[in-house]
């Protein structure tokens, strides 16, 4: 078993390198085709022609783009990704300030996702077409159909008039001076600094805006658990176990839990990666400053190095997230990892 997830391992790996040089690609082919010059708009109006001229020079963008695509995957294989022309950083090191923020936040959002949804979709389906069963299928109706936004904005409301002192921006409170641990998530880095204060403010910070990004995922994945236990509940090695008599508490939870959870683990990953991009609208009602903000930035000001690195770091998200999902997946069903191989 191990040499065959080894070697599946190693094929996607490989995969994985294929992957995001296509993906390159077309981001680099989309972003020439773009209307409106970088260079001009990294300078403004206010600039004149000369000084536009010596930027795109000095940006490479007097080059032939085959040229220019060269140049940029060159640097992109050693994680030089080049100059942002609105922070006027490295990418990378915006990279590296942005991504922790919304990392912790899609963790927390997925753990959230992971404590509800499956435990909702298990009660659900044990009890179906009864009560709960209806308020369930509610609960999950209204969580895929609402945007998160509103969600979002709901949940401020609720604290604005309810929960007086809640926090409703930022990562951390402005009195509080967050240690520069060396994760860039403050949960950890507090932890590591032995900085409760800063645990408990941020984990409050945290609160709101995961259970907003949450909530089309519980309301997701708990129809497809739900959904998943009553097919597996007709199965016919199932049906045998409880005319034996054994409870269906010990059916549930030792034979069906895993073998329903396949579909709801694949759910959750694709919205961990989709998130890490997706979530610029619950960070900027939240002022929550991370990389899907930044990577909406880039676009309105079509700032293409920043862009195409934002596009990249996410697809490569996308491809670890479906590698770890398919092994996980292979480990709790072997007959998926054997068919995979034949």
């Amino acid at each position: 078993m191990i040499l065959s997830v080894v070697d599946q391992v190693v094929r996607r790996l490989v995969s994985v390198v294929m992957v995001l040089f296509v993906l390159s690609l077309m981001i680099f082919a989309l972003a020439r085709v773009v209307p409106g010059d970088p260079a001009r708009m990294a300078l403004g109006p206010a600039a004149s022609q000369q000084q536009v001229e010596a930027l795109r020079r000095q940006m490479g963008l007097d080059q032939p783009v085959i040229v220019q695509y060269g140049r940029y995957l060159a640097h992109a294989v050693t994680g030089d990704f080049g100059q942002s022309l609105v922070s006027n950083r490295p990418v990378l090191d915006d990279i590296r300030s942005f991504l922790p923020a919304t990392l912790e936040l899609v963790i927390v959002t997925v753990l959230i996702d992971l404590v509800i949804a499956i435990p909702l979709g298990v009660i659900t389906a044990r009890h179906r077409n009864g009560l709960i069963d209806v308020f369930g299928r509610l609960f999950s109706l209204i969580g895929v159909t609402v945007p998160s936004f509103l969600f979002a904005i709901g949940l401020q409301l609720f604290a604005a008039r309810f929960l007086s002192g809640w926090p409703l921006l930022g990562r951390v409170s402005f009195d509080l001076r967050p240690p520069t641990g060396p994760t860039g998530f403050l949960l950890i880095d507090s932890l590591i600094a032995a900085r409760p204060d800063v645990f408990v403010d941020a984990l409050r910070h945290l609160a709101f805006p995961a259970l907003a990004l949450a909530m089309a995922g519980i309301g997701q994945i708990t129809r497809i658990m739900r959904s998943a236990m009553i097919d597996n509940l007709r199965k016919d090695h199932v049906l045998t176990l409880r005319s034996f008599g054994v409870p269906d508490r010990v059916v549930i939870f030792r034979y069906l839990l895993k073998l329903s959870s396949i579909a709801p683990l694949t759910i959750m990953g694709l919205e961990f990666a989709s998130l890490i991009g997706n979530a610029f609208v619950v960070e900027m009602v939240f002022g929550w400053g991370g990389f899907a903000s930044y990577g909406l930035n880039a676009i309105l000001q079509k700032d293409l190095n920043a862009l195409m690195a934002v596009v990249l770091v996410s697809g490569l998200f996308f491809i670890l997230a479906n590698l770890v999902i398919d092994i996980l997946i292979g480990l709790i069903d072997p007959r998926l990892r054997l068919q995979g191989r034949a």
